[in-house]
């Protein structure tokens, strides 16, 4: 089912837990996500960002991600990750994305806050959720995320005494926060800074986002959530996850497409369905969900009728 963000960070927040964001800029990747959502039973975020969309269009990436979104069995959100422009993010949710992300973390603070105010009083006009972001996260060398690699990224981390503000002035739905990771696989062990996290999760409302995961480590990842990261963001881990598969059945020049697609299929879910469960999002697609099944409205319909029965055969 197609959901927002709050349908599915809300309880995650609550509950402790985390909710991934795997971007999908082609079929395979869709596929293999909600797989492994499906079989998690694991709430999803699915989506793409504004540099990945030279990979596929915005368009073309809505007519399979919105569909897929709809039918599947456990609660989808599909993003826009990283909008840059404006225009971009409107385009999103006239296309039907249930979410934006309005990337304004270049800005000055002021600039930061009244671009993303303005956005978000729109998202929310569609029914939408958006997330911003304060601080500015990074990325390694050779992310398909971006390009803005810090020589200092301590001093683009996100402050906390801001942070309240920022979020209050806005309106955003999720904050992601800069506090030592970046996009892309890294070089070096990443040094998160936890104690920044829980002071940021103390000062807010609404769930915090945690770019660039792909690369952490089990126990990164289980402290930053039980720090008060409700959403997290994988893309690395799964795209080569998908190319190592078709490689091992490349095994001659008579194979085709489609002898390699089943495969990339298969390790997008298996990867995905890791951090679902390390994310502790696993069982939880029921949790948020408060709609009412057919089959309860109409048990509840014939309990109305027979007591109305009941009453004006008295």
């Amino acid at each position: 089912m197609l959901v927002n963000m709050n349908e599915v960070l809300l309880p995650a927040k609550k509950n402790k837990y985390a909710v991934g964001l795997f971007n999908a800029v082609n079929l395979e990747l869709a596929r293999g996500i909600i797989a492994a959502a499906e079989s998690t039973r694991s709430p999803v975020i699915m989506g793409t960002a504004e540099v990945l969309l030279p990979y596929g269009p915005l368009e073309e990436v809505s007519y399979y991600l919105i569909p897929m979104a709809k039918k599947a069995s456990v609660p989808v959100v599909v993003h826009l990750d990283h909008g840059l422009n404006y225009e971009t993010c409107v385009k999103a949710l006239k296309l039907g994305f249930s979410s934006v992300m309005y990337d304004c973390s270049t800005d000055s603070y002021e600039e930061n806050v009244r671009k993303v105010k303005e956005m978000a009083d729109l998202a929310h006009s569609y029914g939408a959720t958006i997330e911003g972001e304060l601080g500015h996260v990074g990325d390694n060398e050779g992310s398909a995320e971006g390009s803005s690699h810090l020589a200092d990224p301590s001093k683009f981390f996100t402050d906390p005494t801001l942070a309240r503000d920022f979020v209050d002035k806005t309106g955003v739905d999720a904050l992601a926060i800069a506090v030592g990771n970046a996009h892309g696989a890294y070089k070096l062990p990443p040094k998160l800074d936890f104690e920044r996290i829980r002071t940021i999760a103390k000062t807010v409302d609404v769930p915090l986002v945690l770019h660039g995961g792909s690369g952490l480590t089990d126990n990164d990842f289980k402290q930053a959530i039980k720090e008060g990261i409700s959403k997290v963001n994988i893309f690395t881990d799964i795209n080569v996850a998908a190319v190592k598969a078709e490689f091992s059945k490349f095994t001659d020049m008579n194979k085709g497409i489609i002898d390699l697609i089943p495969a990339a299929v298969e390790a997008i879910k298996q990867e995905s369905a890791k951090k679902m469960e390390l994310f502790g999002s696993n069982g939880k697609a029921d949790l948020g969900n408060t709609s009412i099944s057919p089959q309860e409205i109409d048990r509840i319909t014939q309990i109305v009728i027979a007591e109305a029965k009941k009453y004006f055969n008295k």
